[in-house]
C-alpha cells in the first residue's frame, strides 16, 4: 500500500534539474521519485541524529 504523499516546494539548481530530466527521459521514473529517494538516502545517513528508540542490536543510542 502506497503511503500518502504531501506537496512541498524544493528549489534545485539548473544543473540538478537538467540531470534529473535526462534520467527521467532514459528511465521513465518520475523526477519526484528520484527526489524522494535522495531524501531517504540523507535520512538514512543521518539516522543517528533522529529521535527514536534505543537499539540494543547495533549499539546506537
Amino acid at each position: 500500500m502506497a503511503r500518502k504523499k504531501i506537496s512541498t516546494t524544493v528549489y534545485i539548481t539548473q544543473e540538478q534539474n537538467e540531470k534529473l530530466k535526462l534520467l527521467n527521459k532514459k528511465t521513465k521514473v518520475p523526477v519526484a521519485e528520484y527526489i524522494r529517494e535522495g531524501i531517504d538516502l540523507v535520512l538514512d545517513r543521518h539516522q543517528d541524529l533522529l529521535p527514536g528508540q534505543i537499539s540494543f542490536v547495533d549499539g546506537k543510542k
